[in-house]
Order: C-alpha cells, then structure tokens, then sequence
C-alpha cells in the first residue's frame, strides 16, 4: 500500500485522451460531468461531435454518441451494484436531456475501467446467465440485463503495445513498463501530448515510487533516456517522498502529544522529565499542553 494517496482520475482522462488521439478532433471531453446540481457526477463523459465518426482504437468500438465512462482504481471495489450503480447515471444522463427524449438509449454507452479483472462480478454474470463477449484482449461487452450497450475494460489485461497510457494506471508496473512508459512519454512532441502524458507519469511513478527509484539507479535505462527524464522523474519522486515524510512526521507528532498528554494528567511527571521522555516536544510545546490541560472549564 502507498504511503500517501494517489490521485487517479486526473490520469486517467488523461490517459483516455491519449489512447482516443487519433480521434481527438472527433470527441469532446467533460470531465466529472454533473448530473444534476447535486454532487453527483461521472468520472469522464466523451461525446462524439459527429455520431456516425468510427474510434480507431479498441476501447472506444463500442462509444455512440454519448459515453459514460466510470474508472476504478486499485483500491476501489467492482462488484454488482457498482455495476448497476455505473448504468443508473446513464440513465440519469439520459433523463436529464433538454427535452423528451433527446439523449436517446441506443446513443448512450457506458464504460467501466479496472486494472484487474473483478472476478466476484463476473462470477455473478455467470450465475445469473448474462452473457459476455471479449472481443479485444481487456476488453468484456455485456449483453443481458443492461439499458445501455456496456463495457468493462480490465487495463491489466490491454494489449501493451497498444494501450500503453491505460496500462500505465497500476500500481503493480515492473521496471520493463515504467521504462517503456518513460520512452513513450519522451517520443511526444507537441504541448498538449506532453502535459497530458506528464499527468499518466506522475499517476504511475507516484504509485509505484519503489520501480521508479530503482530505474533511477539502475544500468537498465540507457544513458540518453535518464538524460532526458531523470530530472521529471527526481521530481515526481521527490514530491512523493516528502509527502509520505510528512505525513510521517505529522503522525508521530499526533503521538508525541497524546503521550505527553497521559503523562501530564497523571501527576507523577515534571515537564522536564516529560520533555526527556518525549524529546520530540520542545518544553514550551508541553508547557502549552499542561495550561490547556489545566484550564477551568466553562460549563
């Protein structure tokens, strides 16, 4: 487990912008989209400026005009109401639409994103007789029990030579992925690829800071690359690690002063042996502890 959290969101449309280059003119992008003016939202809406544009890339076969996209991280569960929860946004979406009808059901897909497959949900699917097809290697089209045509994209199992920016969301990437990563990123010319591509890294190094210290150090990487991307990964790492050093320092503290605490109430201990006890507390930092202790109460 990390030691600080890892932002995966914002790489992940990240990542969906660069997998859908090749179409980028075609699509627009709405991220966090809100349904209404409740905080309810969808993690990424992409919609086809022109329905009858075809997606080149295997993840994007299935869009129509209007596409829900829910990404999952790591961390967060896949299993039947999440599932269903992912198609009732849809479904609000679609009735949300300026007049009667106007988002119709065959316009709208869904989408849900996972580094692993979830084994749980799909042994419900199973039980339950809803078929899945698995046209492309990650990708699953559910075909029963849906209002809209679905998708379950398992990132973990994508083609890697194909859909590098989706693989990259993992926090189990060896040192031969992070390095091909960093090639892929150090190929991109234009502004917008790069910062698009430096959200996916900083996502991926975060997560994985173990792989990332050790291309650092390594004789893996050729000279040339760690030349040209050594200083965006030292600080990527940087960053993580004074993060976790922090948030490290802010825990032990919490302790320091609760011990201190439980020394001042018991009234066997001057503040000069507290503060030898527990040097990571200065004398005037339990002095201060000891006077709020020791302040009446206003009740």
């Amino acid at each position: 487990m990390n030691d600080i959290e890892v932002q995966w969101h914002p790489g992940f449309v990240a990542a969906m912008n660069l997998e859908l280059a090749s179409n980028r003119a075609d699509l627009i992008y709405e991220k966090e989209y809100n349904l209404n003016t409740k905080p309810l939202a969808i993690d990424l809406l992409v919609i086809k400026k022109e329905r009858h544009i075809q997606i080149e890339n295997e993840v994007g076969k299935l869009f129509r005009g209007h596409n829900i996209m829910e990404y999952k991280s790591p961390q967060d569960h896949l299993d039947i109401d999440v599932f269903y929860k992912s198609g009732a946004y849809a479904s609000l979406y679609k009735a949300y639409g300026a007049a009667v009808d106007e988002r119709t059901a065959e316009d709208i897909t869904v989408s849900i994103v996972r580094d692993r497959k979830p084994a749980g949900l799909f042994d419900y699917f199973e039980r339950h007789g809803i078929r899945v097809t698995n046209p492309y290697h990650g990708i699953y089209y559910i075909l029963d029990n849906i209002l809209f045509p679905t998708q379950i994209i398992v990132t973990g199992e994508l083609d890697k030579n194909n859909h590098i920016w989706l693989k990259a969301l993992s926090d189990k990437l060896e040192k031969q992925d992070m390095k091909e990563l960093l090639k892929h990123v150090n190929t991109l010319t234009q502004k917008q690829e790069r910062e698009l591509a430096d959200s996916v890294l900083e996502v991926s190094v975060r997560a994985n800071r173990h792989v990332a210290n050790e291309l650092r150090g390594g004789d893996s990487v050729c000279n040339a690359l760690l030349e040209l991307m050594e200083p965006e990964i030292n600080k990527l790492v940087g960053e993580a690690t004074k993060a976790a050093v922090e948030e490290a320092e802010k825990k032990a503290k919490e302790e320091a002063v609760r011990t201190a605490t439980k020394m001042l109430k018991s009234g066997k201990f001057t503040i000069e042996e507290i503060c030898e006890f527990v040097p990571r507390l200065s004398i005037e930092e339990i002095g201060m502890l000891e006077n709020e202790y020791s302040r009446p109460s206003m009740s």
